[in-house]
């Protein structure tokens, strides 16, 4: 999955709007002491009470980005308090550089490094399938493998369990990012017990939620969140242009709409952590900003459904 230039430049337009936009936003430098003094929200990993800072960074478009402004993210997420970083092989040349700019940095030590298999084609090669993420990435070890969007399931996750008690992989996982596979993925969360599902799930996409988030807190499953401001040509920054966050945000410490749908995330008892594709450092202090603070309860949770259903489509 690439990114679409549409749905940045429609995120950028909200952040250099400001307050016209009703965004008080607290990036370029606004990641102020009151911010940084707000607690921050850490999820647990049911299989092994790790753990997880809320609000990671996803990097489907490493590849083809500004390497300087990717470092300086890559360098940023864990002063932040940041961990989680996830990529895929099918993000054409993500492994790549996110293995050198660790190594670079220095910080892979700090990192929750969560990465994929090949999302097509044959993994009949089994075990050198999964060698190559290792490679690309520059590292012994994964914190966590997933199988991508369901292919090669039971051919891989049996080496991918080998590993793990190897000791090269530390958790195990497996991905969707389509309502089309909720009913497979839980069939394969019930036979394989993954430490890990990542699937789709935001405001403005709540389908997974009597489904595969209800599968994960029965099972006892930790959960990645993926296109937590929507996907697959459906960005809703674009919604968003000319609407005010409500005021109502303050009671849970959202200031910007990014922060408003971060928290909506992950205020979901099952989810462990969530992923927003993160590619400038002004994006880094924002979404990180949606990971401290106030989270709005079950009452709230219904209040900011009812405000987004009523906005103009």
């Amino acid at each position: 999955m690439r990114i679409n230039r549409n749905r940045e430049i429609s995120r950028r337009q909200l952040i250099q709007g400001g307050v016209a936009a009703g965004v008080a936003l607290a990036t370029h430098g606004a990641w102020a002491a009151d911010a940084r003094a707000l607690p921050q929200v850490l999820k647990t990993i049911p299989s092994t009470g790790e753990k997880l800072p809320a609000v990671g960074v996803g990097t489907n478009a490493y590849g083809n980005e500004d390497r300087a402004e990717l470092k300086r993210v890559l360098t940023g997420l864990p002063e932040l308090g940041g961990k989680v970083v996830d990529t895929a092989r099918q993000y054409q040349g993500s492994e790549d550089m996110i293995g050198g700019l660790l190594a670079e940095i220095g910080n892979r030590d700090r990192i929750f490094l969560a990465t994929k298999t090949p999302m097509q084609g044959s993994v009949a090669a089994g075990p050198a399938v999964l060698d190559v993420s290792f490679q690309q990435l520059k590292v012994s070890r994964i914190d966590l493998l997933q199988i991508h969007n369901m292919n090669g399931m039971d051919q891989l996750m049996p080496h991918m369990k080998e590993y793990k008690a190897a000791g090269k992989i530390r958790y195990v996982g497996m991905t969707t990012s389509t309502d089309g596979q909720y009913d497979p993925i839980m069939a394969a969360m019930k036979s394989h017990k993954p430490d890990f599902v990542q699937v789709d799930y935001s405001i403005g996409n709540r389908g997974a939620a009597d489904s595969v988030l209800k599968l994960a807190q029965e099972l006892g499953t930790g959960v990645l969140i993926n296109m937590p401001f929507g996907g697959r040509g459906r960005s809703f920054f674009p919604r968003l242009a000319n609407v005010a966050v409500p005021d109502f945000a303050k009671e849970f410490d959202a200031g910007t709409w990014a922060q408003f749908m971060l928290k909506y995330i992950i205020s979901h008892p099952a989810v462990t952590a969530t992923i927003p594709g993160t590619t400038t450092y002004a994006y880094l202090e924002d979404n990180q900003m949606g990971g401290r603070g106030r989270l709005p309860d079950a009452a709230m949770r219904k209040r900011m459904e009812d405000f987004w259903d009523k906005l103009p489509s």
